[in-house]
């Protein structure tokens, strides 16, 4: 065991201020930027939960954000049957419309604006998740019934049972879902048929993204560029994955959320830097008299201030431990209050980049200490 672990292990409670700024650092980070991909998550749920291999977007859609729910022209689902592995399209149509609750007596009315999206109720369709039970695929069968994430009920003030106006018509709330919630606006799920009878739905020849399954799934990859050689400019083809990652991209590609993201990164960064090298500096210098042993005995400034830049190190390694920690307590509360998060791969390195970097830089902003280590201080 090296000296500086060591160190650290014996001497923990000097050092665990350093660890907490660094892990409040990445956690500042993370927190934001799993609740903006838990936002993309409950948009894309109908999507991401599917039995579809593809999804068919419009050419100039670049993702499913700010997209538009209905943008692809008609007539472009039944080319995609020309391809061999091809075995079900159907489109994913979207809308929004008015929600007014029925209140109970003595309350006042809940009036909102909801999306909506629409789902074929059919045994195995590809537009029904798979982790829809069978008493939801039953209930969406009724006409006018409707299926709502159970922590969007006091939002629209309603619950299991309710009736409500929406688009102006009456619908019934005949079933509550779970682990699709939204925090940035209530979803409403029907069936195609309710959908139609609300007056919502595609409009002008035009229609949601396509969802398609394929006979292979494992083809998924060779069919996609298969079906993009001859597009001809008439739409585009993804794979799942492939838009899950172009979706987190144009959400964290907004102006605001990049703002926010950048200012969170520099603020994690120097409130990093000035904490972990305040504390790793106060360390140092009440431990100042056994540095000064060790230049006594023959060791070298060089090799001290390799032994403090490892010591910042572990200090490093230590912070994005306690950062995983409190990220997976933050992710478990966010799960007891059935708010999504998630943490993408890209971000989690830049976390782990972060804290690096903020602990090499306390580390070098506390070699001046070292100076004060002089072999004659023992003598006082």
């Amino acid at each position: 065991m090296s000296l500086a672990l060591a160190t650290l292990l014996y001497e923990w409670k000097r050092y665990s201020a350093a660890m907490v700024a660094l892990a409040f650092s990445g956690l500042l980070v993370l927190a934001q930027v799993g609740m903006f991909t838990g936002i993309v998550n409950s948009i894309t749920a109908s999507i991401d939960r599917s039995r579809a291999d593809l999804m068919i977007l419009g050419p100039k859609n670049d993702s499913l954000i700010n997209s538009g729910p209905n943008g692809l022209p008609e007539r472009v689902q039944p080319l995609i049957y020309l391809n061999p592995q091809v075995v079900e399209v159907q489109s994913l149509d979207g809308d929004g419309a008015p929600w007014i609750n029925t209140p109970e007596p003595g309350k006042k009315a809940v009036r909102t604006y909801v999306n909506t999206f629409d789902v074929d109720p059919r045994p195995g369709s590809v537009t029904l998740p798979i982790d829809y039970p069978e008493s939801v695929r039953l209930a969406l069968l009724e006409p006018y019934a409707v299926v709502i994430d159970k922590t969007a009920q006091a939002a629209l003030g309603t619950h299991l049972g309710a009736t409500a106006s929406l688009n102006g018509k009456t619908v019934h709330v005949r079933a509550l879902l779970e682990n699709y919630a939204n925090v940035d606006q209530p979803v409403v799920y029907m069936s195609r048929d309710t959908m139609r009878l609300l007056g919502m739905g595609p409009k002008n020849g035009k229609t949601g993204p396509l969802m398609v399954r394929l006979r292979d799934p494992l083809q998924a990859t060779a069919v996609r560029d298969q079906l993009n050689s001859v597009a001809n400019g008439a739409y585009k083809a993804w794979s799942k994955p492939d838009l899950a990652t172009a979706n987190r991209k144009a959400l964290m590609g907004e102006q605001i959320i990049g703002i926010f993201l950048g200012f969170s990164l520099f603020l994690g960064l120097l409130i990093g830097v000035g904490i972990t090298s305040q504390t790793l500096r106060g360390a140092i210098l009440a431990s100042i008299k056994e540095f000064a042993s060790l230049r006594a005995l023959g060791v070298s400034m060089g090799s001290l201030s390799k032994i403090v830049l490892e010591l910042s190190l572990w200090v490093g390694v230590a912070g994005l431990i306690a950062t995983a920690l409190f990220t997976f307590g933050v992710y478990l509360l966010a799960q007891k209050f059935n708010m999504p998060m998630g943490f993408p791969l890209p971000w989690v390195i830049t976390v782990v980049i972060l804290l690096s970097v903020i602990s090499i830089l306390s580390g070098l902003f506390s070699l001046g200490v070292l100076k004060k280590s002089q072999p004659a201080d023992l003598l006082r």
